[in-house]
């Protein structure tokens, strides 16, 4: 069993996004790149009419992980019962469990507030609202770093772009790769923008957001599916090939 090759090939990608995710985190830790996050926040927050507002938080909804939770494994269910094959389910999980043991514990563990600690509970100094490690705080009210919304947007695109093409097969239609790019790529920048311009994140939350979501992405994409070991006589013939990703 080969891993399957992803864009740009080579694990050097990888180590690059981990190298840039472990260097924004330690310079966030020296008190590095304050200055950008507030003047970003603060020009949101002067260019936030209310109309603008609300068509932000319309969109920053395509960030929402536990719909797309839902959606991706629907898609994965509903494949994997046309082709009589648990190997559709198989993507969903691995995702879940990749988002669920490094986004959470990320959060918790850097304990940074959002900008919007400032005008809320629990309504701290705006200079106090930057720093990483405020243990001292409630956690839900330091949850900010890495930005879930935008590493939970890359990775379960990513998941439901692999779904759609077999999805489809399945009744008969193909999917054009531009759509399929379109998936994976438009509403995470969309997130990535919003979650920001609302002040929801600082920049370098959704930056922190961006990495981890395309090394998550990175790994999911390598795995292939239909050449995984799974028991056949355990599955009663519900192991064969289903998502076109044998390795050659």
């Amino acid at each position: 069993m080969q891993l399957r090759p992803v864009r740009p090939a080579g694990w050097w990608c990888d180590a690059l996004l981990l190298a840039g995710l472990i260097g924004l985190t330690v310079a966030l830790a020296a008190h590095r790149l304050f200055g950008v996050d507030r003047a970003i926040a603060d020009w949101a927050e002067a260019h936030r009419p209310g109309a603008a507002y609300w068509v932000a938080v319309v969109f920053n909804y395509l960030g929402q992980g536990t719909p797309l939770t839902l959606i991706a494994l629907g898609m994965g269910v509903l494949l994997a019962v046309r082709v009589r094959s648990v190997r559709p389910v198989l993507p969903p999980v691995l995702a879940f469990v990749f988002t669920l043991f490094t986004i959470g514990p990320l959060k918790v563990w850097t304990a940074r507030p959002a900008p919007s600690a400032s005008v809320k509970e629990p309504f701290l100094p705006p200079e106090a609202t930057l720093p990483l490690f405020q243990h001292d705080l409630p956690v839900r009210f330091a949850q900010s770093y890495p930005s879930g919304h935008v590493a939970n947007a890359i990775v379960w695109y990513g998941v439901i772009a692999l779904l759609l093409t077999p999805l489809l097969a399945s009744f008969g239609r193909t999917v054009p790769p531009r759509l399929v790019a379109v998936v994976r790529l438009v509403p995470p920048a969309v997130v990535l923008c919003t979650t920001t311009y609302l002040g929801w994140h600082w920049l370098t939350d959704s930056v922190a957001g961006l990495l981890l979501g395309l090394l998550l992405d990175r790994l999911l994409h390598r795995v292939p599916w239909d050449d995984l070991p799974l028991p056949r006589r355990l599955l009663g013939g519900w192991d064969r090939p289903a998502l076109f990703t044998s390795t050659p």
